[in-house]
């Protein structure tokens, strides 16, 4: 991140629903049939640093990766005008598919995070924020996402997936960009410098649309 620093960018990083930094009940409604809170949050700090110019949607990235990049996705459907390009690194991006097949390793666990879609409501609401099912005709930001083939946790035909659709509706002439790591499981690939392979992609995705010198 340092790279950047010197570069003149500023980083930030959003405390939403999902930790506890305001406490259990802020977490609580965070999740299951208010997960949608969490998306909020965030596009809520991205608008207070664009209103407090700080920044401009022009310039706004913003980064998550696995849960986080799922955010990336949902904020991406909900605010597509709001963000210059969006990093997702391994996205759980096709929710309802994923959480219907009991056999992955962390279906079951999470139901009490993302609710079981087995029941009506939650399937009804979870269909209303599921980054894959929400994609829709419009004006979206450039996108980089990323998949590892030995990914037991986000398999990669999920972000696969999203960038095909996202492709097939996008109304701009931004990138849609998919990065399948074929020597990486979910955590990225092993070794100080193969992972900072991936940190100098990012980083050359972001400048090369901020038009600033590497």
């Amino acid at each position: 991140m340092i790279s950047l620093l010197d570069r003149g960018f500023i980083y930030g990083i959003a405390h939403i629903r999902g930790g506890q930094e305001l406490g259990r009940a802020w977490y609580e409604n965070g999740k299951v049939l208010k997960k949608k809170n969490t998306f909020y949050d965030f596009i809520d700090c991205a608008q207070f640093l664009v209103n407090a110019k700080y920044t401009s949607p022009e310039k706004l990235f913003i980064n998550g990766a696995s849960a986080g990049g799922m955010l990336m996705g949902a904020v991406t459907n909900m605010r597509p005008d709001l963000f210059r390009g969006v990093l997702a690194e391994v996205p759980w991006t096709d929710v309802i598919t994923d959480m219907f097949d009991a056999s992955l390793p962390l279906t079951t666990l999470e139901y009490d995070e993302w609710g079981d879609p087995n029941a009506k409501k939650c399937y009804d609401y979870m269909m209303t924020w599921s980054p894959y099912d929400n994609v829709v005709d419009a004006v979206y930001p450039a996108i980089l996402a990323t998949g590892g083939l030995n990914d037991t946790q986000v398999p990669y035909f999920s972000p696969a997936k999203w960038v095909a659709k996202l492709r097939e509706h996008n109304r701009s002439k931004n990138p849609v960009l998919f990065k399948c790591n074929m020597g990486a499981g979910h955590g990225g690939e092993s070794g100080r410098f193969e992972r900072q392979k991936l940190t100098a992609l990012k980083y050359a995705f972001i400048l090369d649309l901020s038009g600033v010198e590497k």
